[in-house]
């Protein structure tokens, strides 16, 4: 009980992310958010053939929200859409302990 598996897109995400973002975020752009960052921290650009059609088009969303720009050819990122990432990608693979769970 509170242990959670790495990689796992749990509730309190979910709710967090409706917090930062306004919405729930599905498996697809939970897992798609450490690839982001390592990109950002990286190569600074999106490589195709590292990414499906179902990311491209998150990619999209994140764009037209003002969050990410550009590509292929480099990639921007805000620094708060850096921080949301931040957060929600400590909650899914480093903070595996889900404090909410514990019963007292």
């Amino acid at each position: 009980m509170g242990e959670q598996k790495r990689g796992q897109l749990t509730e309190r995400i979910k709710a967090r992310s409706r917090e930062l973002l306004g919405y729930e975020i599905e498996t697809t752009e939970f897992r798609l958010m450490p690839y982001i960052m390592y990109t950002m921290m990286n190569e600074q650009r999106l490589n195709p053939s590292k990414i499906n059609g179902e990311e491209r088009a998150i990619v999209a969303k994140w764009k037209q929200a003002g969050h990410v720009s550009g590509g292929r050819e480099g990639l921007a990122i805000t620094r708060q859409f850096w921080n949301v990432l931040s957060e929600i990608v400590w909650l899914g693979y480093v903070d595996l302990f889900d404090a909410t769970e514990v019963l007292i």
